[in-house]
């Protein structure tokens, strides 16, 4: 039986939500296979305080429906000052993954950042994640340190807006 998509609403992130969106990144994160020892290690590069919240233009996905209705399905977040952004933080709730969840956020931030005078966006795409980064038009462009394992580096992705 095929899956369907979830509704959902885009909205700002409340600070009050930083732990639940916490929780929400690590999930999806291991929601990739990744060993306890790689996800500890992400811990603190994966932790929303709620100081950071507003700052960070936090936006979520949160279900609407059945089943779902006030769910947090996903976040995103667009840091930095035209004319480069960057895209800091993506998740979406395992359960949701390949719903369009992720597709509604990015296309969001992509929205967001070319109204608010954004050229470009870039940020550090984790491996599993660049078929659909580049589905939605971003551009990989080279290799970044990873901020939480040592020696790893991630593929460096753009967007040109």
């Amino acid at each position: 039986m095929a899956r369907t998509a979830p509704s959902a609403r885009l909205r700002p992130a409340r600070p009050d939500e930083a732990a639940h969106l916490t929780a929400l990144m690590l999930r999806s994160k291991a929601h990739w296979g990744y060993d306890e020892a790689f996800m500890a290690a992400c811990v603190d590069e994966l932790t929303l305080h709620p100081s950071e919240v507003t700052r960070r233009r936090t936006t979520v996905a949160e279900g609407e429906g059945e089943g779902v209705d006030g769910r947090l399905l996903g976040l995103v977040t667009l840091e930095g000052a035209p004319p480069v952004g960057e895209l800091g933080l993506m998740f979406v709730d395992p359960g949701a993954i390949g719903l369009g969840v992720g597709r509604l956020l990015f296309e969001h931030m992509r929205d967001t950042a070319s109204g608010a005078g954004f050229r470009k966006v870039s940020w550090a795409a984790d491996p599993h994640a660049v078929p659909f980064y580049e589905a939605m038009g971003g551009r990989h462009t080279g290799v970044i340190p990873s901020g939480s394992v040592p020696g790893r580096t991630l593929p460096l992705m753009e967007l040109r807006l």
